[in-house]
């Protein structure tokens, strides 16, 4: 028996219907939120954001509320249909998708190009008129090929994109996945592989979406890894290991020492929650994990 539970790629998949949100659920999340949490004084030093996949059960327009109230300033992971949703609530974008944007299928397959080209000419333009600079890209899975000829392949596909990039100002990050749990055969599972692309494409307009989750399952030596590749490194992802949940006692990461780090390279950026909250009442894990980070 299988139990049906959100995961990131359902929510790329399914991220045209981002107004399915206000339907799905008739709780009222975003009034609970209004009167439970109370502005948070935070202290400035971490830009906070949060996936919206993560609560796909609280309608978009009472998320934003809720985040706003908790210091948040991105609601990411979503696409156009959002942006007006998230504007309206004053609210950024720190990292956009969009449909088409796929895990298994990216730019290590030549068989590819043509298709995420026209994704990203049409998304592109749409984040830049938003107001909002960067947007998420894969490596897609690896299908029996070979690192290096995948690296070479996203090359190729990558460059044409980044003309558009360079032309809107919008950035282009690719996540670090791990094959280990989550996404088997993704290829842009390690570190060094990611750091190695953003050399050979040597655009400013180019980096790594950096998930400490994903990269704790990989490779472990966070805070090394973030000392030694920042300048390689766009944004950031959260997640408790083991499975993805808060990030709190119950993991064997420390996230204040990270976020620490993180600031220590003289990182400006965001910094995205995206643990699937496993606790009764998921806003207040949410703000948890801000409170966590917020060092």
């Amino acid at each position: 028996m299988t139990q049906k539970t959100t995961t990131r790629r359902s929510a790329l998949q399914k991220i045209a219907g981002t107004a399915v949100f206000a339907s799905v659920s008739s709780l009222p999340y975003g009034v609970q939120a209004s009167e439970e949490n109370k502005m948070t004084m935070l202290k400035g030093n971490i830009n906070h954001s949060v996936c919206k996949w993560c609560y796909g059960k609280i309608p978009l327009d009472e998320f934003c509320v809720a985040a706003k109230k908790m210091g948040i300033q991105s609601v990411e992971i979503v696409g156009p249909d959002a942006f007006p949703t998230l504007k309206k609530h004053g609210l950024t974008c720190a990292m956009a998708t969009g449909d088409g944007i796929s895990i298994s299928d990216g730019f290590n397959d030549p068989n590819q190009h043509e298709r995420l080209l026209g994704v990203y000419e049409e998304h592109i333009p749409k984040v830049a008129e938003a107001g909002f600079d960067t947007i998420i890209c894969f490596s897609g899975n690896r299908r029996g090929m070979d690192d290096q000829e995948g690296l070479e392949n996203c090359v190729v596909g990558l460059k044409p994109i980044l003309k558009i990039a360079e032309e809107y100002k919008v950035n282009v990050m690719m996540e670090l996945l791990n094959s280990k749990v989550n996404h088997p055969d993704y290829m842009c599972d390690h570190t060094p592989w990611g750091v190695e692309l953003c050399k050979k494409l040597g655009s400013d307009r180019f980096k790594l979406l950096y998930d400490i989750y994903h990269m704790q399952i990989m490779e472990g030596d966070i805070i090394a890894t973030i000392r030694d590749y920042n300048q390689y490194i766009g944004h950031y992802h959260t997640g408790g290991v083991p499975g993805r949940a808060e990030i709190d006692e119950t993991q064997e990461l420390y996230y204040p020492a990270i976020m620490q780090a993180i600031l220590d390279t003289g990182y400006k950026g965001f910094v995205g929650q995206e643990f699937v909250p496993k606790g009764p009442d998921p806003l207040k894990s949410l703000e948890q994990g801000v409170q966590i980070c917020d060092v």
